[in-house]
């Protein structure tokens, strides 16, 4: 919250990468990339709510892990 006001943290998360393709849910020193995403915007202390916004459904259930 900043100033009295709800912060809506929001991650897009495409998945149709050209140059790596899957790189969101790919590991990353041993978790997917998307949730260090994810963690660092809910270890935020200015986010209050934070959604991932994907067309894939490989990454939303990933995120919905998380």
């Amino acid at each position: 919250m900043i100033k009295g006001k709800k912060i809506l943290g929001i991650i897009p998360a495409r998945s149709g990468s050209k140059e790596l393709p899957r790189k969101n849910i790919l590991p990353l020193v041993g978790k997917p990339l998307i949730v260090w995403t994810i963690e660092a915007a809910e270890g935020s202390k200015y986010i209050d709510r934070c959604i991932v916004s994907t067309d894939g459904e490989e990454i939303a259930e990933v995120a919905e892990k998380y």
